[in-house]
């Protein structure tokens, strides 16, 4: 079996793979919920979007935001 694009190159963009998963993770969430948002349709599942984000070098670790969102109290 084949991986498109290939591991080599995402590893390029991304140091480790856990670092990957977490970054394309992150950007799938970020990609869905910007859809379900607008009302838009995707023609490709969000993770297969962050990962040709990844592979075109428009995504890495780097320019992730990586702040935690506190849950709000409940009274």
């Amino acid at each position: 079996m084949m991986l498109y694009p290939a591991m080599n190159k995402l590893t390029s963009f991304v140091p480790n793979r856990y670092m990957l998963v977490n970054v394309v993770a992150r950007r799938a969430r970020q990609i869905a919920a910007d859809a379900e948002e607008n009302g838009e349709h995707l023609n490709e599942k969000p993770v297969t979007m962050a990962i040709h984000e990844v592979a075109d070098g428009k995504l890495d670790a780097t320019n992730m935001d990586l702040t935690i969102e506190e849950p709000e109290e409940q009274i």
